[in-house]
């Protein structure tokens, strides 16, 4: 018989906090192909990602800018504007996030975020400080699907990974934190989060609220 579930450990970025480099490139580039033409090739999300494990931004941009010198001053945005690619909080999500709070549940976070660019979001989202504690992989050396980052997370929060949720919009991280023993849900939107977290009996569902 599976335990409860008593702590929930939310990925941040896309289920929490929106972000997308588009939203900043679409100020910088007028051609919505050319955009995407160096989203994929030059600011990559396989580049952005060694950010995420810890490369320095300066580092990072030397290394494209001596690849691309042309795109110099686009590929210096990508940090120096970096505030520009978030998008907002998402609202259904942080209102759940507000719901097991106030229930008492047990609140971690592990994400995959430059230690550089981590405090931006720190200021810019009060709701942040909800978490007991935050994982961050830049801050750590590891990103997910790594073992090692979750298991940093479980070992420096005692937690037991059978009576653990995990959330994330990458299926791959999903199935990392399974692997190591945490029920799993691969985020979409929040309604969809909210009955699964409503079957754990983690929420109460509307009838009962107000019934």
């Amino acid at each position: 018989m599976s335990k409860p579930v008593d702590t929930v450990i939310f990925d941040l970025g896309n289920v929490l906090i929106a972000w997308d480099p588009r939203r900043l490139y679409r100020q910088l580039i007028d051609d919505e192909e050319r955009m995407e033409w160096f989203l994929r090739e030059v600011c990559n999300s396989a580049w952005n990602e060694q950010q995420d494990a810890g490369r320095p931004w300066s580092e990072a941009t030397a290394l494209l800018r001596g690849r691309y010198p042309e795109h110099a001053e686009l590929i210096d945005a990508y940090h120096r504007r970096w505030e520009e690619t978030l998008v907002g909080p998402i609202d259904g999500t942080v209102a759940l996030l507000a719901e097991l709070k106030a229930r008492g549940v047990r609140l971690l976070a592990l994400t995959n975020w430059s230690q550089e660019t981590f405090p931006i979001a720190r200021q810019r989202y009060p709701f942040l400080q909800w978490f007991e504690g935050i994982v961050v992989s830049g801050e750590e050396r590891l990103i997910k699907p790594d073992p090692r980052i979750y298991q940093c997370l479980l070992d420096r929060y005692a937690v037991d990974p059978a009576r653990a949720l995990y959330i994330d919009d990458s299926r791959r991280n999903v199935d990392a934190a399974e692997a190591l023993g945490m029920q799993g849900w691969w985020f979409s939107e929040p309604d969809g989060l909210r009955t699964r977290l409503i079957e754990l009996g983690l929420l109460v569902g509307e009838e009962v609220r107000h019934g």
